[in-house]
């Protein structure tokens, strides 16, 4: 038995940095060509590359098991995330069913002026997020009513969803409740709050220039420029189709509880989306099945007003279904490239072109964008490169929380922006609008990683070890 685990090693060979670039360029063509110009799906896009890497681990020597192993312990990682996400859609369903989502939308058309829209949206999502620790908690139940109200004022969508996007993770970015927030300092080896702290350098700066952006181009959207006939059809559709009352506010507020308490997030989850299964029976004319159907295959709106239909007819364990799928697929082609070496190899290759701590930490946002797009996953783009370069930024006598707070720029904000993630999926699929059309509108994002480089170079806001728990354990 061990005579032939020592022949399996021998057979297998290292790969070169040309084998190793080989999947990315294929994942590259293949998603750049045919999702991007022929609008294939990416799912079946993703298991071509995959097979493609497949192919090449094979001839390095490594056999179909080793890969299966491989892809298992990766979307093993991911298995929290996507219990979430069908939670979140379980949320959906019975929030719309209940009342919750139309009130916070009626509301919200009521209050909200089209000039600072925009504005309004960021700042509110931004604050429920850093509450709650999840931007896609915030854009399932939040967002969706910014954009039913974004609707009503004939707000565009790209804008509208981009500052709604961008306040959930700016959120995301610094909650102590989130998973990456918490999951940048553990690969880092660096201290929670010292993180948050270090977090404001690049976070804050970036946020509030995107707020000025957004309130620039708010000033475009007068109220004046509007469809008032619209506006008044929605509201009227709203108040004829559901009975609002500030109880239905209940489930939000279990979420925010939870949160607070740092009690698990699942279980918040769907004790919330009971809560509003009994208010809808209480409240909404609606019956039992109907209520189970909300939140299995997602609310069906029938006011009769089609644009309203349109919005709220979403939700359901089921309507998640497609970003687990994207999942699947995703971990599928990120297990083979680490099992088989290759991802090792790129990164290890990019740590010899660092001279510098500008380089470094441009070379730690390139390894975690380049991570972003290959695994598609927040947590394998902080966590991989969080890894790969600790040593660097030990040997350069930096604190941890830099690499922390470079992986979490970079990692976390960049997998949204990638159509075929989890993410992208999701937040394109809840606020019904593509990634690619929102993404150009997420200025905090962008704006984020150039700070990041900029510090980099200029020695501003990079903090020196100035004790041992503020630098890499262990080699």
């Amino acid at each position: 038995m061990e005579t032939n685990s020592k022949k399996t090693k021998n057979k297998i060979r290292e790969p070169s940095l040309l084998i190793s670039l080989i999947p990315l360029i294929v994942m590259g063509l293949f998603l750049g060509i045919g999702y991007g110009v022929y609008q294939l799906k990416a799912e079946v896009l993703l298991i071509g590359a995959a097979t493609v890497t497949g192919v090449i681990a094979h001839f390095q020597g490594y056999s179909w098991k080793e890969m299966e192993n491989g892809i298992v312990e990766s979307v093993s990682r991911a298995m929290p995330a996507m219990l979430i996400v069908i939670c979140v859609g379980l949320l959906i369903g019975s929030w719309i069913a209940a009342g919750t989502i139309p009130m916070l939308i009626y509301y919200g058309i009521k209050i909200i002026t089209p000039s600072y829209f925009l504005v309004t949206a960021c700042i509110v999502c931004s604050f429920i997020s850093i509450f709650t620790g999840t931007s896609w908690g915030t854009v399932g139940t939040l967002g969706i009513a910014f954009m039913g109200i974004a609707h009503g004022l004939g707000i565009p969508e790209g804008p509208a969803a981009g500052a709604i996007i961008t306040g959930a993770y700016f959120g995301d970015k610094l909650s102590p409740f989130s998973d990456t927030t918490n999951l940048a300092p553990i690969a880092a080896r660096s201290n929670l709050f010292d993180h948050i702290r270090h977090m404001l350098w690049t976070t804050a700066p970036a946020w509030i220039i995107g707020l000025v952006i957004y309130f620039i181009i708010g000033l475009n959207f007068k109220a004046t420029t509007l469809d008032q006939s619209g506006i008044v059809t929605l509201v009227k559709s709203l108040e004829n189709n559901f009975t609002f009352s500030p109880v239905l506010l209940l489930p939000p507020v279990i979420i925010l509880f939870f949160a607070i308490k740092k009690l698990p997030t699942i279980p918040g989850m769907v004790i919330a989306s009971l809560v509003a299964s009994i208010l809808a029976l209480i409240y909404q004319d609606i019956g039992l099945p109907e209520v189970i159907k909300s939140m299995t295959t997602g609310f069906v709106s029938e006011t009769g007003n089609a644009s309203l239909d349109n919005l709220l007819t979403r939700g359901g364990m089921m309507s998640m279904m497609g970003v687990t799928l994207i999942a699947f697929c995703a971990f599928s082609f990120a297990g083979i490239m680490q099992t088989s070496g290759m991802l090792q190899v790129i990164l290890d290759n990019l740590l010899k072109i660092i001279k510098s701590i500008g380089t470094l930490i441009m070379s730690t946002s390139l390894g975690c964008i380049v991570m972003a797009f290959i695994t598609g996953s927040s947590f394998l783009s902080i966590l991989v490169p969080g890894e790969l370069f600790a040593p660097a930024y030990k040997e350069k006598n930096l604190a941890a929380k830099n690499l922390s707070r470079t992986t979490e720029d970079s990692g976390t904000v960049v997998v949204p922006l990638v159509p075929w993630s989890m993410a992208g999926v999701y937040m394109a699929g809840t606020l019904g609008v593509p990634t690619l059309v929102y993404a150009r509108w997420t200025f905090m994002f962008y704006i984020g990683i150039l700070l990041a480089w900029i510090y980099g170079f200029t020695g501003i806001g990079i903090a020196p070890k100035i004790r041992e728990d503020e630098t890499i354990q262990g080699s």
